[in-house]
């Protein structure tokens, strides 16, 4: 028996009238499909592994349920190298559904530190950009991404170096005292030494001094340190070189010229 075509006809368009009814509910139904994303966190593990934290709470609304619900993240400093990336996959969130996750990206601090010293020593900005996918009664794909930034709060901000002190010490050396300070704008604790080497203008070590730090997150370091220098090794000028071991970052060598 063969069906007339105008019931074809009438089918096929039932079909794409349905078809389109879905697919208006389906994005009419994202009205109702909200996100909360919460303030970005930083801590630091007992690894030596700096952790970006960002809390996300999808709550559904919707006339459907969600699936795979996937958050990618890519960090980046303000000249646009990636420091870390991280994603969440979530496969099924059920109509009205409520849930919460903490998006985790992990990078090691040496590595962020030792790939530009401004981390170190300059506050900066952290570039964060978020992409969403999912998928919308297991079948409409929709993304969307959004980009904002971040803090930087550096350990050793505005170290400085200040102007050496000298004075003889017997009659073959002086005693040299070097004044040092910092602001640590970090949100860990600066504890550690720093070591100094001191360099005449012919490129010669003359001298050098090491002195403990401590300095809690968010306070301000005033310290010095002693070396005890040839007095025939003395020039007007010449360089220091600074290294700092810390519990959470090594660096070195920082050059810082005098006279």
């Amino acid at each position: 028996m063969q069906v007339p075509i105008r019931m074809i006809g009438l089918a096929t368009t039932f079909f794409w009238i349905f078809l389109i009814a879905f697919f208006v509910s389906a994005v009419y139904s994202l009205r109702d499909v909200h996100f909360d994303f919460g303030d970005p966190q930083m801590s630091l593990t007992s690894d030596n592994k700096l952790v970006f934290s960002i809390p996300v709470s999808i709550t559904n609304k919707g006339f459907y349920d969600i699936g795979a619900f996937n958050m990618s993240t890519q960090i980046s400093d303000k000249e646009g190298h990636i420091i870390t990336s991280g994603s969440t996959f979530i496969p099924f969130i059920n109509k009205s559904d409520s849930v919460t996750v903490t998006h985790n990206m992990t990078t090691d601090v040496n590595d962020l530190l030792a790939r530009d010293q401004n981390f170190l020593f300059n506050d900066t900005e952290l570039k964060i950009y978020e992409e969403v996918g999912m998928r919308i009664a297991n079948m409409i794909p929709v993304q969307a991404s959004t980009n904002f930034s971040v803090h930087w709060g550096a350990p050793l901000y505005n170290f400085t170096l200040g102007e050496p002190e000298y004075a003889a010490y017997n009659l073959t050396y002086f005693r040299v005292v070097v004044p040092i300070s910092f602001e640590n704008h970090a949100l860990f604790d600066v504890v550690g030494n720093i070591t100094t080497q001191m360099h005449n203008n012919a490129d010669e070590v003359v001298g050098s001094g090491q002195t403990n730090i401590d300095a809690s997150h968010n306070s301000q370091y005033n310290g010095s340190l002693e070396l005890y220098i040839p007095i025939a090794d003395m020039t007007e000028t010449g360089r220091f070189e600074v290294y700092f071991q810390t519990l959470f970052f090594y660096y070195g060598p920082l050059v810082i010229p005098y006279g």
